[in-house]
C-alpha cells in the first residue's frame, strides 16, 4: 500500500467518525475533508473545489428553487388535496391511491417537501375516515422515498453516480435512465404495503388529541370589493372555488348578520365574510381579485385623526397572545380600538375552543386568544413591551401566488423536457428553470435563496473530492481487487446484490450522497476488473444508498412522521427489512436485465 493511500484512508476514517458521531455538521466535515486532501497534496486546489461547479451540486440547488415555485404557486397543495379526496373510502384505497401519487410527485420535487405536504392531508383523512394515522403515514413516507428512484435528479446519490461515470469516460445517463427500475420499485412497494398491511401498527398518533397542526386555522374577515368578480355570484360558488382553503363561518351585510345563508344566496359588494383560513391564505388574500382583509380595507388606508403620519406603512403580520389577567380580557376588539391606541389592526383570531360568529370587531377577547395584527414594524417594537400580551411572535405564513400556477408548471415541464431530450445540458436546463421561476415572480428571490438547503449543497460539493481522491490514489481499485479476489465464485447477480447491500447498510449512518461517493468508485473498479460495464454496478450502489428502509434514521422523511404516527424503531425494522430485501433483489435483477442483457427472471446461478 502506497503512502498516499494510507494518508487518504486516514483522512477517510476521521471523516467517517465525524459523520457518524455528528459532533460536527456534515457540511463542515465535508469541508474539513476537502481541506485535508488539498493540504496533503492528494488533490490539487482545482480538483478539491471542482464539486462546487459540478453537475450534481448545480442541479440540486436548482431543483430546490423549482420545487419552491411549485409550492408557492399552490400546485403541490392542490395536487395533495386532490389525492386526499381520491383516497377517501377505505384504508385499502387510501394506500393504493396515496403511494403511487406521492411517488410521482417526489420524482419531480424534493421528497421531504412532498412528505411534509402530504402529512396534514393524511392526518385529516385518518380523522375523517376513523383510520389509525399510523396505517397511512408510513406507506406515504416510503412512497416519497421510492419516488426518488424514478428520475436521475430526484436524489443526490444518482447525480453523483452519473458524475462518476462521466468523469471516468462513460456515456452520461439521461434523466429517465433509471425510470424502469424506479417504476418497478414503486409497484413492489405498493403491493407489499397492501399485502402486508397487518404489519402496520394501529396507533392514532396526534389525531386523537387534536393538537397536531391545531394552529392551522384562524378566523378572519374578508370584504367583497366594489366591482369584485364575486359580486352577484352565489355563496355556493364561492365555497366551491375556495374549498379546502377557506371555510365560511358567518356572513354580514351592512353590519348585520344575514339570517339566510343559503348556498344559492347571492353575494354583494361590501358583504363581509367571516372565514377560517390558514396563515398562508391570510397572507395571500390581497392577491385574490375582488377580496380584501376587512380590517385592512376599513382602516389601513385612513390617516390618523391626530394628523400624524399614516398609521400603517411597510406593513407586516405579527401574532400576539392575550396574557392571563390582561386588561384586554372581557373587552371587544372594537372597544380596545387597536388602531387608535397602538397603531395596528386585528385581521385574524385563533381560539382554542368554540366557534366564532358575528363581526370580528365585536368579539370579546379571552385569555390565550391569539390575535393576528397588521401594522408597521416600528409599532410592533413598542407593542412588544405591552403587559396585555404574553408574547409577540412572527406570523409564519408563506404567501401563495396561485394565479401564476400555470406558468410555474410550464417552467417545470420545460426544464425536464430540455434535460430529457438533451436540448440543454441537465444542469443548464434546471438552472434556467430556476432562474425563470424567479424572473416570472413565481417565487421571490428571497424565498428562492431560503429554499436552497445550503447544508446539502456544500456537503455534495465537499464529498465529491473524496470520490476523486479514492480513484486518484488507487484506493478504489485496491479495494475492488480485494473484493474480486474473494468473490470469484459469485455470479454477477450476486455481486450486484453485494454492492446494493453494502450501500443499504452504510446509508443508515451516512447520507445517501456520502455513501455513493465512497462506494461507487469501488463498484466501478470492480466492474472494470471483471471486464463488465460499470453502469449496473454503480446504479445498484446508488439504489442501495437511496432505497434502504431498515431504520427511521435512513431517510429524513421518516423522521417527519415519527411522532405524528407514534412509530417505534421496531416498526421500521419489522416493515423495512423485508421491503429492503425485496427492493435489493428487484434492483439487481432490473440492472442486469437493462445493462447486462440478463434474463427477464432473476437467477442466482450463472452470470
Amino acid at each position: 500500500m502506497e503512502l498516499q493511500q494510507i494518508i487518504f484512508l486516514a483522512i477517510l476514517a476521521v471523516a467517517l467518525v465525524l459523520f457518524i458521531s455528528e459532533k460536527l455538521r456534515v457540511d463542515l466535515v465535508a469541508m474539513l475533508a476537502l481541506l485535508a486532501l488539498t493540504l496533503t497534496g492528494i488533490l490539487s486546489p482545482r480538483e478539491a473545489l471542482s464539486g462546487f461547479s459540478s453537475e450534481p451540486a448545480i442541479i440540486v440547488a436548482a431543483v430546490f428553487v423549482l420545487s419552491a415555485g411549485l409550492s408557492v404557486t399552490g400546485i403541490t397543495d392542490r395536487i395533495g388535496k386532490a389525492i386526499g379526496r381520491a383516497a377517501r373510502g377505505s384504508e385499502w384505497r387510501a394506500i393504493a391511491v396515496t403511494m403511487p401519487a406521492t411517488a410521482v410527485l417526489a420524482a419531480f420535487s424534493h421528497h421531504l417537501m412532498i412528505t411534509a405536504m402530504m402529512l396534514p392531508v393524511l392526518m385529516r383523512l385518518a380523522q375523517v375516515q376513523k383510520i389509525s394515522a399510523s396505517r397511512l403515514l408510513m406507506p406515504m413516507s416510503l412512497a416519497a422515498s421510492l419516488g426518488t428512484t424514478l428520475t436521475l435528479f430526484s436524489a443526490p446519490a444518482f447525480l453523483l453516480a452519473n458524475n462518476l461515470l462521466e468523469r471516468s469516460g462513460q456515456q452520461r445517463l439521461d434523466i429517465f435512465a433509471i425510470t424502469p427500475i424506479g417504476a418497478v420499485l414503486v409497484l413492489v412497494g405498493v403491493i407489499y404495503m397492501l399485502a402486508g398491511r397487518w404489519l402496520l401498527p394501529k396507533r392514532q398518533g396526534d389525531v386523537q388529541n387534536g393538537n397536531y397542526l391545531r394552529l392551522d386555522r384562524y378566523y378572519t374577515e374578508l370584504v367583497v370589493d366594489a366591482e369584485s368578480p364575486w359580486a352577484g355570484r352565489r355563496l355556493g360558488e364561492f365555497e366551491l372555488a375556495f374549498e379546502n382553503r377557506l371555510q365560511v363561518v358567518d356572513w354580514l351585510r351592512l353590519g348585520a348578520r344575514r339570517l339566510r345563508q343559503h348556498p344559492n344566496s347571492h353575494i354583494l359588494s361590501g358583504d363581509v365574510l367571516l372565514v377560517r383560513a390558514s396563515p398562508d391564505e391570510i397572507a395571500s388574500i390581497k392577491d385574490e381579485p375582488g377580496l380584501s382583509l376587512h380590517a385592512v380595507a376599513k382602516y389601513g388606508e385612513k390617516p390618523r385623526e391626530d394628523g400624524q403620519d399614516e398609521a400603517l406603512g411597510e406593513e407586516q403580520l405579527v401574532q400576539a397572545v392575550v396574557a392571563p389577567h390582561s386588561e384586554f380580557v372581557g373587552r371587544s376588539v372594537a372597544d380596545i380600538d387597536f388602531l387608535q391606541s397602538m397603531g395596528v389592526v386585528v385581521v385574524g383570531l385563533w381560539r382554542k375552543e368554540g366557534w366564532l360568529h358575528g363581526e370580528l370587531s365585536e368579539m370579546v377577547l379571552a385569555e390565550g386568544d391569539l390575535l393576528v395584527l397588521w401594522g408597521p414594524q416600528r409599532n410592533f417594537e413598542t407593542l412588544s413591551t405591552h403587559r396585555g400580551f404574553l408574547m409577540l411572535m412572527p406570523f409564519n405564513a408563506n404567501k401563495k401566488v396561485r394565479r401564476r400556477a400555470p406558468l410555474a408548471l410550464a417552467i417545470m415541464i420545460a426544464a425536464v423536457f430540455a434535460a430529457a431530450t438533451e436540448l440543454l445540458q441537465p444542469q443548464i436546463a434546471f438552472l434556467a428553470g430556476a432562474v425563470a421561476m424567479v424572473l416570472t415572480r413565481c417565487v421571490s428571490i428571497e424565498r428562492a435563496y431560503q429554499e436552497i438547503d445550503v447544508r446539502i449543497f456544500v456537503m455534495i460539493a465537499g464529498v465529491i473530492p473524496l470520490g476523486i481522491a479514492m480513484e486518484k490514489t488507487g484506493t478504489a481499485a485496491l479495494l475492488a481487487k480485494f473484493l474480486a479476489d474473494h468473490a470469484q465464485n459469485l455470479s454477477v447477480y450476486s455481486l450486484l446484490l453485494v454492492m446494493f447491500a453494502a450501500a443499504a447498510l452504510l446509508t443508515q449512518i451516512l447520507s445517501d450522497a456520502a455513501t455513493t461517493v465512497l462506494l461507487a468508485p469501488i463498484a466501478f473498479a470492480l466492474a472494470e476488473s471483471l471486464g463488465l460495464p460499470p453502469v449496473p454496478f454503480v446504479i445498484c450502489t446508488a439504489m442501495g444508498a437511496v432505497a434502504s428502509f431498515l431504520t427511521p434514521i435512513g431517510h429524513h422523511g421518516n423522521l417527519l412522521i415519527l411522532n405524528p404516527g407514534q412509530y417505534t424503531f421496531g416498526d421500521f425494522l419489522r416493515i423495512g427489512v423485508p421491503l429492503t430485501t425485496m427492493i435489493g433483489l428487484t434492483v439487481a435483477w432490473m440492472a442486469r436485465w437493462l445493462w447486462l442483457e440478463g434474463p427477464l427472471l432473476p437467477a442466482f446461478a450463472g452470470g
